[in-house]
């Protein structure tokens, strides 16, 4: 009886645990939107591979994915008889990753151009579904993605091996590739903050001497770096003319490390998964992969490929709380009702939901017009507005993305906070999304760098491009007139105001005028996706993001630079190393 007592008062049942299921599956949004994109016969070829990777990823990755969270990587400095061995050591499901990466053809679908212009699409498709569950191994496959679009860029035949490694479909040929460019006194100031020098040897090689302050993929094949080549004279010229891109192969032919010192592991507030190393390059033999002087230039290709591969990230991160967020509250009751059946929660995720869809159409806008730029067949047009919202989906997704998730977890009440359900690990992965590739602010200042150098012809594009986009829209749907006049007058406010300050005006309004073109591009590409698929739930998402577009006069208007000497005094108040300060 007693036994019978407790078990009756305990119960057999205390939470519903949510499912993620087949993510491809549950997007119908994604699938609405690559049949738009895509010709039909492309699309049907398209959409039975991504269903069968959403199937793999429930049945295969996806816990593999959990077990690589569970099972961070270690380092091994040295033997117990102090030999050095600087060993990195990652789990069995994260070298599986690396395998199944390759067979996926993560990275190789892009370069395979089996759909022509339309190969990106294929491929961050399967980057989209694919992250989340990947246990971070997204990283090296963005930066392996990065270094073999620099190495088809340059041309290069004695890398054409190096190259068809990156783009491997095959296992055992496949390699990843980091990216070691932050050293101790940068991140994003690369050009005043690399000190790693490089010494040409009597064959032509060179080897390199720094530290490397921050490597995400420490266990990479190869590695794309910068370096300050040295004069005759011992020299090394400063500033980003003198920096150049240099290519290493972690390992020797004896696979022992190419005289790379791993220091340390950093601890990280999430990514825990990826091992992130401080590394001391002592010689490492390396080869000169751009011109002399020429590394910054050679980065942003580089940069492009990994922005957008940082804006999968951010989106795959709403996704995935939101699948499985909808799986709960179909599942869990609260005064006995399921809260599906509370409006007021229903309301809640679709706001998420609304994020998440903005900057879906937001990204493969970028993905569609990179693979225009990559078969020759991108406009004028094209090519200034990739260049302009490539910073601008970066930072606008990454920050838009950390409230869903936030909003998400707070979906599951205690449940979100506890790290055994895995849900806490989503947030805590996503913090690094708005710092990876350049923070907010870095990212704004690189959208007015696009402006600027393109003498303000990267906004007029995008007001051309709004102009006659929304007027097919409004051929289409009449009704729809109201919601793209509210785009076409917010952008017209923006250029008129923008075009009116001066440099330190525009740079203190830098963020709100990222924001505001993100939210005036992604209105635009949810009201075509309404009228072109004619779905009910992708004409109220469009119509209810333009109901939220910022209104731009009101706030430029309100962010005064004048203020800045206000704000100074406010956060310094009484820091005793202002000059106004006082003990």
């Amino acid at each position: 009886m007693r036994s019978a007592f407790h078990h009756s008062k305990i119960g057999t049942f205390f939470q519903a645990e949510p499912r993620l299921g087949n993510p491809y599956a549950g997007d119908q949004f994604l699938q609405r939107l690559l049949k738009r994109l895509l010709p039909a016969e492309i699309f049907a070829d398209i959409h039975s591979d991504l269903m069968r990777l959403g199937k793999r990823i429930e049945d295969e990755i996806d816990p593999l994915g959990i077990e690589c969270e569970m099972n961070p990587p270690s380092l091994n400095q040295t033997d117990p008889w102090g030999k050095r061995l600087d060993e990195v050591v990652t789990s069995r499901a994260w070298k599986r990753m690396k395998d199944i990466s390759a067979e996926e053809g993560i990275v190789a679908s892009g370069y395979e151009r089996k759909y022509g212009e339309y190969s990106r699409i294929h491929q961050f498709a399967k980057c989209l579904i694919f992250h989340p569950s990947s246990g971070l191994y997204s990283c090296p496959l963005a930066m392996t993605d990065g270094a073999a679009k620099t190495l088809e860029v340059l041309k290069l035949p004695q890398y054409n091996e190096v190259y068809s490694r990156l783009t491997s479909r095959d296992p055992s040929k496949f390699w990843s590739s980091g990216q070691w460019m932050t050293e101790r006194r940068g991140g994003s100031d690369v050009a005043n903050g690399t000190e790693t020098v490089a010494v040409k040897q009597t064959d032509g090689s060179y080897k390199l001497f720094g530290y490397k302050w921050f490597s995400s993929a420490t266990d990479a094949d190869i590695s794309l770096t910068l370096a300050r080549i040295v004069d005759d004279k011992g020299h090394a010229q400063e500033g980003s003319s003198g920096l150049s891109m240099f290519l290493l192969k972690t390992r020797k032919e004896d696979g022992s490390l190419n005289n790379i010192h791993v220091m340390k592991l950093k601890n990280k507030l999430g990514t825990r998964s990826l091992p992130t190393g401080e590394l001391l390059l002592d010689s490492t033999d390396a080869e000169l992969l751009s011109e002399p002087g020429r590394g910054v230039a050679c980065i942003s290709n580089m940069l492009n490929i990994t922005r957008l591969h940082n804006t999968t990230g951010s989106i795959s991160a709403m996704r995935r709380v939101i699948l499985l967020a909808r799986d709960y509250s179909m599942k869990r009751s609260c005064f006995g009702s399921k809260i599906s059946e509370y409006p007021l929660h229903i309301d809640t995720l679709a706001d998420m939901e609304l994020e998440c869809r903005a900057g879906t159409v937001l990204l493969f806008e970028l993905v569609r017009f990179l693979g225009l730029q990559e078969a020759g067949k991108a406009t004028e047009e094209e090519e200034l507005i990739f260049r302009l919202l490539t910073p601008v989906a970066k930072l606008f997704t990454a920050k838009r993305s950390m409230g869903v998730v936030s909003e998400g977890l707070e979906c599951f009440g205690g449940q979100g906070y506890i790290e055994d359900t895995g849900i806490p690990a989503i947030l805590r992965n996503n913090q690094v999304t708005p710092i990876w590739e350049g923070t907010t602010n870095v990212l704004s200042l690189d959208m007015l760098r696009a402006v600027a150098k393109s003498r303000g012809k990267a906004f007029l594009s995008l007001q051309s491009a709004l102009t006659r986009r929304l007027g097919n829209v409004v051929e289409k749907r009449k009704d729809l007139q109201p919601a793209c006049d509210r785009l076409l007058k917010e952008m017209e406010t923006l250029i008129e105001m923008a075009s009116k300050f001066e440099v330190s005006e525009a740079m203190a309004r830098a963020r709100i005028i990222a924001f505001a073109v993100g939210e005036i591009a992604s209105g635009m590409l949810l009201l075509e996706q309404a009228v072109d698929t004619e779905s009910p739930t992708d004409l109220h998402a469009a119509r209810r993001w333009i109901k939220n577009v910022t209104d731009v006069q009101k706030k430029l208007t309100e962010a005064d630079p004048v203020e800045s000497t206000n704000s100074f005094d406010m956060v310094f108040d009484g820091y005793l190393g202002t000059p106004n300060s006082k003990l």
